[in-house]
C-alpha cells in the first residue's frame, strides 16, 4: 500500500459484555469487517482482571495513565526518528526495523496478549503502571545518551569530511601538498598557500609580488584547481606574512592556514580514518539498540493502553467488570462510517436514544465534554511513520 493510502490508526474501544464477550465481539466484527461490510479490521483486545481499589484511586490512576501514555508515545517516536536518521530516511527500511516480540506492529496488535510474567495481574494497577513507566523512562534515558554520543561523533566526522570536500577555499590542503612545493626548515623564508578565484588568475599573477615587500619573485605556482578556485603557492619572508595576508584579504584572495608538516598531515589522515571507523561502529550499535528498544517501548505502550481501557471501563460501566474490549483499524476514509455504526450500536450507553439520525446530538455533547468522548470507552493510537 502506498504511503498516501496508509491508515495506521488504531482505536481501542470497550462496551458492556452483557455476560458474553464472544457474542458482543462477533456482533461488532460483523458490522465492520469482511466478509460483510469492509470498513475496518477488528481484533479482540483481551485484558486480564486486575485488583481494583477505591473509586478515588481509579480516578487518580486514570489521570496518571494519560501522562504516561503521552510520554510513551514520545519515546516511541524518538526511537523512530533515530532509525530514520540511521537509515537515511528510507521509511520502508525503518518500518522493517519496527519489530515487537518478533512481529510487525500490526501483527503484534492483532495477537496482543498480556505479559503475565512481566506485569503480574495480582499487583495493583498503580504498581503495574509504575513498572511500565520506569521501564520506558529507563529506555528513553539510554537512547538519549547513546544517540547523543553518536551525534557528537557524527558531527566530528562531518566536520572532517567538509575539509575533504568543499571548494579549495575551505578544503584540506594536505591532499594537494607535495614536499617540493615548499621551502622547509628556513629561518627566514616560508611558503604560503592561497586560494584564488578562477576569474582572478591574471590579477594574482600580476599583483602577488607587490602585495608586500620581500616576496620571492616568480615563486608562485598553481598546485590544484576546482570549479571555483585555483590553489597557488607563494614564497616570502616570514616577517611580512601578516602584511601579505591582509593585502590578500582586500583582494579577495584566501590565504589558507596551512604549514607543511608530514607528521601533522599523517595524524590528520589517521584521525579521519579513526573517527570514520568509530562512527560506523556506533551506528551499527545504535541501530541494534533502537530496534530492540522500540519493541520494548511499543509493547509497554500497548500494555498501558490496556490499563487505560480497563480503568475507564470500570469507571464507566461499574463493578463487577463485565466488558468486551477490541482494537479497530479503520480502512482508508472509513472513520466517519464506523463512528455512525458504533453510535447506532452503543449510543444508548449514555442513557440517550441516539439513532441513525441523531449522531449530531453526540457531536454536540462531545463539545461540552471532550472531543474524544463517545458513548463507549475509546482511546486511539496514531502510528503512521509515513506521515511524520
Amino acid at each position: 500500500m502506498s504511503s498516501k493510502h496508509r491508515h495506521d490508526t488504531y482505536w481501542f474501544i470497550s462496551v458492556p459484555a452483557e455476560g458474553n464477550k464472544s457474542v458482543v465481539f462477533e456482533n461488532l466484527k460483523s458490522k465492520l469487517s469482511a466478509p460483510g461490510p469492509d470498513y475496518a479490521e477488528v481484533y479482540q483486545f483481551i485484558i486480564p482482571e486486575f485488583k481494583i481499589g477505591t473509586l478515588d484511586a481509579l480516578v487518580v490512576i486514570s489521570d496518571e495513565l494519560i501522562k504516561y501514555d503521552q510520554s510513551f508515545e514520545s519515546t516511541a517516536f524518538k526511537i523512530v526518528d533515530i532509525l530514520r536518521t540511521l537509515l537515511q530516511g528510507d521509511l520502508d527500511q525503518v518500518a522493517a526495523n519496527l519489530i515487537v516480540n518478533d512481529k510487525s506492529v500490526e501483527q503484534f496488535l492483532k495477537t496482543f496478549q498480556w505479559d503475565t510474567m512481566k506485569f503480574r495481574a495480582e499487583k495493583s494497577l498503580q504498581e503495574i503502571a509504575q513498572i511500565l513507566n520506569k521501564e520506558v523512562a529507563s529506555i528513553d534515558n539510554i537512547m538519549k545518551n547513546k544517540s547523543g554520543h553518536y551525534n557528537q561523533i557524527k558531527g566530528n566526522l562531518q566536520a572532517l569530511e567538509r575539509k575533504q570536500t568543499g571548494n579549495l577555499a575551505v578544503r584540506n590542503v594536505a591532499e594537494f601538498a607535495k614536499k617540493e612545493y615548499f621551502i622547509l626548515d628556513s629561518e627566514y623564508l616560508e611558503t604560503l598557500v592561497v586560494a584564488v578565484p578562477k576569474n582572478r588568475y591574471k590579477d594574482w599573477n600580476s599583483k602577488y609580488e607587490t602585495l608586500a615587500s620581500m616576496i620571492v619573485p616568480r615563486s608562485s605556482q598553481k598546485i590544484a584547481e576546482d570549479n571555483d578556485y585555483g590553489l597557488f603557492t607563494v614564497t616570502l619572508f616570514k616577517r611580512v606574512s601578516d602584511e601579505f595576508a591582509n593585502k590578500c584579504r582586500e583582494e579577495k584572495f584566501v590565504v589558507r592556514d596551512f604549514k607543511y608538516d608530514e607528521n601533522d598531515m599523517e595524524n590528520q589522515r589517521k584521525e579521519f580514518e579513526e573517527v570514520g571507523a568509530v562512527e560506523k561502529e556506533l551506528a551499527v550499535e545504535l541501530l541494534r539498540l533502537a530496534t530492540a528498544n522500540f519493541g520494548e517501548v511499543f509493547s509497554s505502550w500497548i500494555h498501558l493502553k490496556a490499563l487505560r481501557v480497563y480503568v475507564e471501563s470500570v469507571l464507566r460501566y461499574g463493578l463487577p467488570p463485565d466488558f468486551m474490549s477490541a482494537v479497530i483499524r479503520p480502512k482508508f476514509k472509513m472513520d466517519k462510517k464506523i463512528r455512525e455504526i458504533l453510535n447506532n450500536l452503543y449510543g444508548k450507553l449514555d442513557g440517550l436514544a441516539y439513532g441513525r439520525d441523531e449522531n449530531e446530538n453526540i457531536e454536540e455533547y462531545q463539545n461540552f465534554i471532550d472531543k474524544d468522548y463517545y458513548p463507549y470507552v475509546y482511546f486511539h493510537l496514531e502510528f503512521d511513520i509515513y506521515k511524520r
